[in-house]
């Protein structure tokens, strides 16, 4: 079968990379799917669509177990691809402050491996979305962060991927790739490790084992459903060139909830009796006070806007992992992660 389009998605095996795949596969039947993951602990192959689980040599998703890193295997599969969506990265805040190094080889270095690939595939290829994150913005300094916000990156994860993020942009004005840099707030949905915030806080539930909460619980986050992102994705990759090479754009909701609210809202449909739901542990060392997002230039630039709102995306991504409870069980000794706190102090986070 002769296929319209190749795209290459590093990262595919993870969370938003395999949501992403789910929904090019669904919506683009046409196209060929290169998956590249190293399937560290938060990549699994039970991620990707059932077909392919079920037919390994399926004519529309090709996935390859591999590093970032290997700059041959990446230039193979770049050199096969019409596009590039770059989700491959360690992202948890938490085990970043525990031991960064892995973070710089894979968010950094590994970004370099594939911008040289795109670089030596420039005549084939015609878009490479670089996935950064907001976390590249530190604290908000003012109401909603637009993409001329700040970039001040509070933890060791943040500032990997900075990194990238900035390497990508110098790729773009010094080698002219067809580069396009996404800053994704807080997304959330199914088949989201538990290491992060919504998914460990409804296993937590469904456990009855307390929810643990960062010092007051008032830190802000912005969060975006995964299937506002992978729509986001798609607009830009098949946008004129002239609308989105080049430039950057965030992703999010607009809205901030703080972490108790979102833990009061879980408790409300998992626990309503709320009897020992709770407990505070210290903040997190380079702890983001807020984060909310302005996504006004996406929607000038493309018509984007959030179409799943926190109302209707919390219980439905609570009914997927109540009803998927063999998918995240052999997780959950890694729901908490011992770190010292700024005061010194050994906590389990």
């Amino acid at each position: 079968m002769r296929h319209q389009k190749n795209i290459l998605v590093t990262g595919g095996a993870g969370f938003i990379g395999s949501n992403f795949v789910h929904y090019m596969y669904e919506h683009y039947p046409q196209y060929k799917i290169l998956i590249l993951d190293a399937l560290t602990y938060a990549g699994n192959v039970a991620n990707l669509p059932e077909a392919y689980n079920a037919l390994r040599d399926h004519p529309q998703l090709e996935f390859w177990y591999g590093n970032i890193l290997n700059a041959q295997l990446v230039n193979d599969l770049t050199a096969r691809a019409d596009m590039v969506v770059h989700f491959a990265a360690e992202s948890h805040v938490t085990r970043s402050i525990y031991d960064s190094s892995e973070f710089f080889r894979t968010d950094v270095l590994g970004t370099q491996v594939l911008a040289n690939a795109v670089l030596s595939n420039r005549n084939r290829i015609r878009r490479f979305i670089h996935i950064s994150t907001s976390e590249v913005y530190g604290s908000a300094q003012y109401p909603a962060m637009d993409e001329q916000h700040p970039l001040m990156p509070m933890s060791p994860y943040a500032a990997a991927k900075c990194g990238a993020d900035r390497l990508v942009f110098a790729y773009w004005q010094t080698y002219h790739i067809p580069a396009v840099i996404v800053r994704p707030f807080n997304n959330y949905g199914p088949r989201q490790h538990l290491e992060k915030l919504v998914p460990r806080f409804i296993t937590n539930a469904v456990l009855g084992i307390p929810m643990r909460i960062h010092g007051n619980g008032r830190s802000a986050r912005d969060f975006v459903h995964v299937q506002d992102t992978c729509r986001a994705l798609d607009l830009i990759l098949h946008a004129p060139q002239d609308a989105v090479i080049g430039e950057t754009f965030n992703i999010g909701s607009g809205q901030e909830r703080d972490i108790l609210s979102i833990a009061e809202d879980i408790c409300t449909r998992l626990c309503p009796d709320k009897t020992n739901a709770r407990t505070f542990v210290g903040d997190r060392p380079g702890q983001v006070i807020r984060h909310t997002c302005n996504w006004e230039k996406i929607h000038r630039a493309l018509g984007w806007e959030p179409q799943i709102s926190w109302e209707e995306g919390l219980p439905a991504t609570i009914d997927w992992y109540t009803t998927h409870q063999e998918w995240w069980q052999a997780q959950c000794w890694m729901h908490e992660i011992p770190i010292i706190t700024s005061e010194g102090n050994k906590e389990l986070h």
